[in-house]
Parts: C-alpha cells; structure tokens; sequence
C-alpha cells in the first residue's frame, strides 16, 4: 500500500448505506467508529487528537485542506484517526504559505485512507438519528460483500481500552524546574495545548505514562496532579481506576479533563455509559452552575457521566457543569477533597477560549493546598 493510484474509494457504514466516493491520501482500508465533527476549523488538530483513535472522522464543514499542514498545529505525535470522510478536499493546493506540506501527502505520511467527494450531510443525519456505528473505508477493495466481511470483525467501541495504546511509553518533562509549581500529568492521550497551558502559568511538568503506578506518580512530589483525556471506553479502565482511587486518597489537588473527568467519576462510585452519538465540535454550550454564565466550549466524546446515577452521590460531590443542549454532567467537584474535573476541553484547540480560566483556577487551588 502506498500513494492513491485510482481515484475512486467507498465508505461503507454499519448499516449496509454505501458512499462512493473519490480517493486521497494513502491507499488502503480501515474501520473503526465513524462519528463526525462540527468545527469549522482545526483539521489538523481534530485529526491529531488521541481522543479520535480507532475512529472515522467525518468532517462536517464542506473544505478540507485549504490551509495545509504545520507542525505546531498537531496536538500530539501525528494522526490519530484511521481514516477520513469530507465533501471536498484540498490535496495539493493550500492558501498559507508557511505551512509545511499539503494534507494529501500528510495523509500518505500518517497513514490515513481518506474518502472525499461523498454527501456528508446524509452521512452526518445516518449517525444522528441511528447512532454510533463501525464503518469502514477503502482505496482498495471495492467489493462490496468483502468489504462487509472485514467490517464484521471491527471491534465495538465499547469496553475497548486504548488509552494506553495512545499515551507516552516514557515519562518526560517541560518547562522550567525552578518553577514555582510540579505538576504531575497522568497521559491517557493527553493534547499537546493542554500542556502548553500548564508551562504557560509557570509550571514544571513531569507527563507520566497511563499505567504508572500511584506509587511513581507520587514519588515525584508534585504539587498537583492531571488526568488527561483520551480515548476508549473508561469502564474498561480498571488500572486507572484503581489509580485514581488511590490518588483521590493521598488529599493532593486533581484536574481531571475528558477521559480524565470520567475517571473520576468512576472513582467515585458513579458509572459512565456510551452515548447515542456523542458530543464532537467547537460549538457545545455549557452552563457553569457557580457564575451562572454560559461558556461555548471544544468536546470530543462518546461516554458520559451517567446523570442519574449522579444524584445518589451529592453528599460527595457537586455538579458544577451542564450541557445546555442535553443536560448532561459536563463537570463537577468533590465536597471534602481538592479535586474538580470537566467533560469538555478547556485548552480549546481549535474552539473558544472560554474556559481557560479552568486552568488558573486549578493552580490557585494547588497553591492554596501548599501554602496550608
């Protein structure tokens, strides 16, 4: 497999609909969970999220590739994503002229099998109203009753565990060491701005691999401690879970964003669930309960704190988030413990700036427990 040779490709969802379309990037085949992005910006960085691993993103703003390809927009290491789905595609041709390639030979480079020249809103409505579903996309095979062989043996999203396929095999380090505060990241599939936010505000940061051990982990002294986000399904986290217990147990401050967020949840007692399509783009509103203000904020999820289960807990904890669309839990906070988390992305790459003050209230709590 290697560069696009014919210029056709299929995508081909769980439901048997077909979409014929035009082939970009590499030449191949890959299935996975197809959901689809509302932002209207961030290509690049939508694609690099670890949070998409194991998915096919369908994009929802009609161009793609306008801008091309720089290295400081990725949010982690390269794609995440197995494959792309959009209506048209820029492959070559791109307006900024400092980029540093064209997202059609980015694509070849990272692997991914794109599908373009295809009716996404049909696409986006099918996953809508029917939900979450495995598809698969191919530049390759175009027989159809093949290509429905391979997609039956395409794993559910659920109980998948791929937060450690996504995180740092070796822990490393940023900022300045003589900063004022240690935070220790726990990285679960962790996006390269959430870090950026934290040595921004004069933070050392030591990112640890997603099995460390709580012992490990404390052993670096920090100050405070993040859970990052990620992707898969967190019931299907037990080390993490048991980590988290424990890390609720030492008293040190937590942050816990995402996957982090639902962790936490777990934690303490209250389970998640898959949702009907999940919550990804730039636009989602959330209430914040605690300044009764509503900020527009950068989701991308598929499970969510079960809202329900939540309300047998309010002795322990405090919801401080809701989606405005849905109701759903987006953050809450522990009542006797220094530990608050939200669903959403607060470092917001791409999205609005909103809630970036999630951050500065999270080292105002850190220096709080340290000066006591």
């Amino acid at each position: 497999m290697g560069l696009v040779e014919t210029q056709k490709a299929i995508l081909l969802l769980e439901d048997g609909s077909v979409y014929e379309g035009k082939a970009a990037g590499f030449s191949g085949t890959a299935s996975g969970e197809v959901c689809f992005n509302t932002g209207m910006t961030g290509y690049q960085q939508t694609m690099s999220d670890s949070s998409y691993k194991g998915q096919i993103l369908v994009f929802t703003v009609p161009h793609i590739g306008t801008i091309g390809v720089i290295g400081i927009d990725s949010e982690s290491r390269g794609a995440q994503v197995s494959g792309i789905v959009c209506r048209n595609f820029s492959g070559t041709d791109y307006s900024r002229t400092v980029a540093d390639q064209d997202l059609n030979q980015y694509l070849i480079d990272q692997k991914v099998v794109c599908v373009y020249d295809v009716d996404t809103r049909s696409i986006v409505r099918r996953v809508r109203d029917k939900g979450s579903m495995n598809c698969i996309v191919s530049s390759e095979i175009f027989d159809v009753d093949q290509l429905i062989k391979l997609l039956k043996s395409t794993p559910s999203m659920e109980n998948q565990e791929l937060a450690s396929l996504a995180s740092t095999s070796e822990s490393f380090t940023l900022g300045d060491e003589k900063a004022e505060l240690k935070i220790a990241v726990i990285d679960y599939g962790i996006k390269q701005n959430i870090l950026n936010n934290f040595v921004e505000r004069n933070c050392f940061v030591k990112v640890f691999p997603a099995k460390t051990t709580v012992e490990e982990a404390l052993a670096f002294n920090a100050d405070g401690y993040f859970l990052s986000n990620g992707p898969g399904d967190p019931m299907a986290m037990d080390y993490a879970i048991n980590f988290v217990k424990q890390l609720i147990d030492s008293g040190k401050p937590i942050f816990g964003i995402c996957l982090g967020h639902q962790l936490l949840s777990i934690a303490n007692g209250v389970p998640t669930y898959k949702m009907h399509n999940g919550h990804h783009g730039a636009n989602q509103p959330v209430i914040n309960h605690q300044t009764g203000q509503c900020e527009m904020t950068s989701q991308n999820h598929g499970f969510v704190v079960d809202e329900v289960e939540f309300q047998k807990f309010t002795d322990m904890l405090t919801v401080t988030h809701s989606n405005l669309n849905d109701g759903t839990v987006e953050g809450f906070r522990m009542k006797d413990k220094p530990v608050f988390s939200v669903q959403y992305h607060p470092e917001a790459s791409p999205g609005p700036h909103d809630s970036r003050y999630l951050f500065d209230d999270f080292i105002e709590l850190v220096k709080s427990v340290k000066n006591t």
